[in-house]
């Protein structure tokens, strides 16, 4: 128990420092608000009572003292350019990028999985080698050029899927295999090497020679001893989805978080920017924090502050 303990209080810091550094960069980026609200014609005097009406003139420490207050009320204020809701903003565009990112997530284990057992298996073959390429290939391409690549190739020349929004099953095509190839990339290689490992160990050795079938020294020996560094590649590749998630959705018109934080930033609206880029980090640290304590269930020892090592098949 001391050791989950242990793992939220530090969630908790780096969630802290997280929010105060957003909060500090977000005041740091050139340019006013007033100005893109009110337009560089206003008087000086309108200028003024627009930064007194949203407290700008205040200190920054002020300011930060406000903007932690509103958080542990789960206040996250309103936008500057509507005056709408931050909390029913993200509440309307949030479901958007969970959707991608789940289809992403499925889409990559879909493809890794199988690619990398097969690699694994016939390794130094045709498979093995052919498996590889593919990896490297989506590990090479970044989303903003494989997502117009892709859009060029099914959605102008054959046809066959939308080019953007979000208006059914079809629009998410696209758009998550942008996002899951890279990831897909990454989880093959990691489930390769790992199933490798596993296989020369001696257990596997062991159900061999008892006369196991291949597929049950595979998935009942070798893969479940493999799965502990695999799971941790998934839970820092999930928290990777949600910023790529940042320039798949302006390539695909995708009506997520990530739109709604670039349109902010190209208006200046800090309140609304500082939401967005806290929660996608917040939900970073939190879905590597649930890694942690999963990877600690499945493997004990490293409770103990052990070295993790391979259990006996």
């Amino acid at each position: 128990m001391g050791w989950f303990i242990q793992r939220l209080l530090s969630a908790l810091l780096v969630i802290a420092v997280v929010v105060i550094s957003v909060f500090l960069l977000i005041h740091l980026i050139p340019g006013d608000p007033v100005d893109v609200m009110l337009g560089e014609t206003a008087s000086v005097a309108d200028r003024n009572a627009m930064r007194v009406a949203m407290g700008l003139d205040q200190p920054i420490t002020t300011q930060l003292m406000n903007y932690l207050q509103g958080l542990v009320t789960l206040d996250l204020g309103d936008s500057l350019h509507n005056n709408e809701s931050i909390a029913t903003l993200i509440q309307q565009r949030l479901p958007a990028t969970a959707w991608l990112t789940l289809c992403a997530l499925l889409l990559a284990l879909a493809l890794a999985i199988p690619l990398g057992i097969a690699s694994a298996v016939y390794r130094d073959q045709w498979i093995d080698r052919f498996a590889m390429f593919i990896a490297l290939g989506g590990l090479s391409i970044p989303n903003f050029l494989l997502g117009p690549l892709l859009v060029l190739l099914f959605a102008i020349l054959l046809k066959w899927l939308p080019v953007s929004g979000n208006e059914g099953v079809s629009h998410v095509i696209l758009p998550a295999l942008t996002l899951g190839l890279s990831m897909a990339a990454v989880l093959s290689r990691m489930v390769r090497s790992s199933l490798l490992e596993s296989l020369g160990e001696d257990y596997v050795r062991t159900a061999r020679a008892k006369g196991a079938k291949p597929l049950s020294v595979i998935w009942q020996h070798a893969m479940r001893n493999a799965w502990l560094p695999v799971i941790t590649v998934i839970g820092a590749q999930l928290g990777a989805l949600l910023g790529g998630a940042v320039v798949t959705e302006i390539v695909f018109d995708w009506p997520g978080l990530g739109s709604l934080m670039i349109d902010s930033i190209q208006k200046r609206d800090y309140p609304v920017v500082q939401a967005c880029v806290l929660l996608i980090s917040v939900s970073y640290v939190l879905v590597n924090t649930l890694t942690d304590m999963v990877y600690g269930l499945l493997d004990p020892r490293t409770r103990l502050g052990k070295p993790p090592g391979r259990a006996a098949g």
